[in-house]
């Protein structure tokens, strides 16, 4: 019997670690064992390239896995290089001691090697699974097979086995199923394709496996349908699809190839609206598949979605959703990202924050931005469909962080103008400003028709001045931090001055307000600090009053902050503007006059009338509907 050998102290530890709370799914085992086969395979492969003594091509090399669900064992074979007895105490007695990775750092400038190991610690994985791993192993050119059994922390043994074909077999015995955990389905067909698929689906060599299935009997009828009317029987079935469709060269592939790929692996029925391929080479090395959905998922707005792209090394699967190699604001894209060059922890589970990923992400960013600005410029149909999807998100963009990523995506931004109703980017608004316009105009509501009714927007229209309509939550907050687009500073029509009067109409609307200075007092008194002040209107046309407001807080903002189910009460500070062209005025200033009283009741009437206007709610609506019979009374 052979000697058992110790792990060394921190290798026990380790494997600890690895058994216990390294990997969060135990699943990966599966496809760590994979991974390891295939740079075996790949050793051996590179090695014919230059011996003839190997005798095999490229189309020998394959992996085999072997279910017996009777003995509770799953073996994983390959035909690769084979370890010599050194190697496996080398390899597999020294936790973290990677073959694969001195192998890969020594050829790193061949273009046929694809080493996928790096730390040499996946291999004890297999420990979370199984209770005991027997390796048996013949190494390429050597008369000597090897066998490595394990049961984990105890220790180790290697003794000469009778092997005779090169290469490597790993056997686990599967630990005993418990209340919470049923390793017996890692013995299950259809869970080892699932977890190929997963995983594994882009190894290079093929990942075989004897699959039981049926078939009708010759002599059953057609219309029996009983189990006795079928046959089992055996099939050698290939798992993986090998070659990444990535990987391809764009001149093979045709718009459907992207399509079908794209609501295969993303669970979309419609097609994509946009794709983008791409090989990088440079400080970065990488290939990526992107896609551009046509429509938003149901929960792209909820707390619920999850951003990030797929994220493979040399083909293996290692994170779902890498959230950190996509900003917020481009949340909606889905794909992949291939790459060798990164650094992974010990588990391949999650990334180190090094400068290889980030500068993938902000070449990725880059190339999102390009595809989307092209778009705009050459198909604004598609982006225009794109923008009702996704419009919102990219808004987010201006706002979020404080407006940090404000540049990436203001040239991308569209919003519904009051020329012809259409969608106008702000590039397009500027260009077609009157030569003495100061401001570009935006008014905020629920809807484009009801920003339309606004009073403030009715004189701005009349001259002929462009209105952006902010219809979205969003929109002036984003708003509020660009601030200005190139040169031009961004101004609420229900805010200040809009710069439309000439001098002489500033000149009669100053001597009109100290005129009635004491009527406006009287106003903004009688409302009970509701309003900063009352003051003569240089905005209005037909309507007789309007509400604007001072401040950063505009009457928009109140509103949609006000919705908040904190239930924190904001404020925004308002002013009410009267039309002195408007008969009303001269009406208020015949009661200052003559009723004080009536007077009050007025201006209380024209201020809950210009809340109503704005969308906004009066305080107190039976009030309001007694002081409006008792004026149809009189």
């Amino acid at each position: 019997m052979a000697e058992t050998k110790q792990f060394k102290a921190e290798s026990k530890r380790l494997l600890d670690m690895m058994i216990n709370s390294i990997y969060t799914h135990k699943e990966i085992f599966l496809r760590e064992l994979i991974s390891n086969a295939s740079d075996a395979i790949d050793k051996l492969y590179f090695k014919s390239l230059t011996d003839d003594q190997v005798g095999m091509n490229k189309s020998d090399f394959a992996i085999n896995i072997i279910a017996d669900k009777d003995a509770g064992t799953l073996t994983i074979t390959d035909n690769g290089i084979g370890m010599t007895a050194d190697e496996l105490e080398n390899n597999l007695g020294i936790i973290a001691n990677s073959g694969s990775f001195k192998f890969k750092n020594e050829n790193e400038k061949s273009e046929d090697v694809d080493i996928i190991g790096q730390f040499g610690v996946g291999f004890y994985s297999a420990f979370m699974v199984a209770k005991e791993v027997r390796v048996r192993s013949k190494a390429y050119g050597s008369d000597k097979a090897y066998v490595w059994t394990s049961c984990g922390v105890d220790g180790y043994t290697i003794e000469e086995d009778d092997k005779e074909t090169v290469g490597t077999e790993i056997r686990l015995t599967l630990k005993d199923d418990t209340e919470n955990e049923k390793y017996s389905e890692y013995l299950s067909d259809f869970r080892i394709k699932e977890l190929v698929k997963k995983y594994s689906d882009y190894i290079r060599f093929p990942i075989k496996m004897d699959v039981e299935k049926s078939r009708r009997k010759e002599d059953a009828k057609e219309d029996d349908y009983s189990d006795e009317a079928y046959e089992k029987y055996i099939e050698n079935e290939t798992l993986n699809s090998m070659v990444p469709l990535w990987r391809k060269n764009k001149n093979e592939l045709k718009p459907e190839d992207y399509n079908n790929f794209y609501k295969e692996k993303f669970y979309d029925y419609a097609d994509p609206l946009k794709y983008i391929h791409s090989k990088v080479e440079g400080a970065t090395t990488y290939d990526s598949l992107l896609f551009i959905p046509s429509q938003a998922p149901y929960n792209f707005y909820s707390k619920d979605y999850e951003k990030g792209l797929q994220l493979y090394s040399s083909g293996v699967l290692i994170m779902d959703k890498c959230a950190d190699l996509l900003p917020d604001y481009f949340s909606f894209v889905r794909g992949l990202v291939d790459s060798a060059d990164l650094s992974l922890n010990i588990s391949r589970e999650m990334l180190q924050h090094d400068h290889q990923l980030k500068l993938i992400a902000k070449s990725i960013e880059k190339s999102i931005k390009s595809e989307l600005k092209k778009m705009l410029n050459n198909d604004r149909e598609n982006y225009e469909k794109f923008w009702k999807s996704f419009g919102v998100q990219l808004k987010f963009g201006v706002y979020d962080n404080y407006g940090r990523d404000k540049d990436a995506v203001e040239d991308l931004l569209l919003f519904t103008s009051s020329a012809e109703k259409k969608l106008v980017t702000l590039d397009e608004y500027v260009s077609r400003m009157k030569e003495d316009q100061k401001y570009i105009y935006y008014a905020a509501g629920d809807s484009v028709s009801k920003i339309e009714a606004l009073p403030q927007t009715e004189l701005l229209r009349d001259k002929g001045y462009e209105i952006l309509y902010f219809t979205d939550n969003v929109d002036e907050f984003a708003i509020k931090v660009l601030m200005r687009h190139g040169e031009k500073e961004f101004r609420n029509v229900s805010e200040g001055d809009l710069g439309i009067d000439s001098e002489e109409q500033k000149e009669e609307t100053k001597k009109l307000s100290e005129d009635n200075k004491d009527m406006l007092a009287l106003i903004t008194e009688s409302l009970g600090g509701k309003v900063k002040e009352c003051r003569i209107s240089d905005k209005l046309k037909s309507h007789p009053v309007c509400i604007s407001s001072f401040g950063q807080i505009s009457l928009e903002m109140e509103k949609i902050l006000n919705q908040n189910p904190q239930n924190q009460k904001v404020t925004s500070e308002k002013v009410l503007e009267i039309n002195p062209n408007h008969k009303i005025f001269a009406a208020m200033q015949k009661l200052f006059e003559s009723d004080k009283d009536k007077f009050k009741d007025y201006a209380s009437i024209l201020y809950d009338q210009a809340l109503l206007i704005e969308g906004m709610q009066i305080e107190d609506p039976v009030e309001f509907s007694n002081k409006i019979c008792s004026l149809m009374a009189q």
